[in-house]
């Protein structure tokens, strides 16, 4: 399994860029945003990858984060969604309002991109909702979370509560982000809750 590339950027298109490692290079279908983020041809690149295999292809996929790429791959882990849709979906939407959009069941968010219906949007935010840990919207949320929502109004409550199921869906557990976002300011809104808890746990894994 390649599980990253690092390299020098040898190819750099609208939905695709190629990493030359050892002579070799990679290609990679890639979102909008991730070509949008990576440097001049000529420069040193990385890339988070996904090998997707079927009868008649094998496609490399890759992204320049993390949270990026497990997007991807929740995506083309719902019924009917196919990788070129997912990332037409990535290339119109950062990572943390993907995660928005579907913690908070606003499947009318993945209409906006060509090609995707009213019930495979549904479809999307259903499915991803079942994945999200039921601990972590029910009665069970961690001190830290549940401290917060006690001080603050029903409103700054729901936002940490939103904010913590899209974390959850961007692969982060509840033990490393409800002790963040139980820190952080309950009047910001959910996407910069989530945004200030993204940097905070990139900050603290250097």
């Amino acid at each position: 399994m390649i599980y990253s590339l690092k390299g020098k950027l040898i190819v750099k298109e609208m939905n695709f860029a190629v990493i030359e490692c050892g002579g070799v290079g990679y290609g990679c279908k890639t979102s909008y945003n991730t070509v949008a983020a990576l440097g001049a041809v000529g420069s040193e690149a990385m890339l988070y990858t996904s090998l997707y295999v079927r009868e008649d292809a094998v496609e490399l996929f890759g992204f320049a984060t993390q949270q990026e790429l497990n997007c991807f791959r929740l995506l083309i882990s719902v019924s009917g969604v196919g990788p070129k849709a997912a990332v037409s979906i990535l290339s119109d939407m950062t990572p943390e309002k993907f995660a928005f959009y579907a913690a908070s069941g606003d499947s009318k968010a993945f209409t906006r991109t060509k090609g995707i219906g009213a019930k495979t949007a549904q479809r999307i935010v259903l499915e991803l909702k079942d994945k999200i840990s039921s601990e972590s919207i029910s009665g069970s949320v961690s001190g830290d979370v549940m401290q917060l929502s006690s001080v603050s109004s029903p409103e700054a409550a729901s936002n940490v509560s939103d904010a913590l199921a899209a974390l959850m869906v961007l692969g982060y557990s509840q033990g490393e982000a409800a002790p963040i976002l139980g820190k952080l300011d309950p009047a910001l809104s959910t996407q910069e809750l989530i945004t200030e808890t993204l940097r905070l746990l990139s900050a603290n894994k250097r």
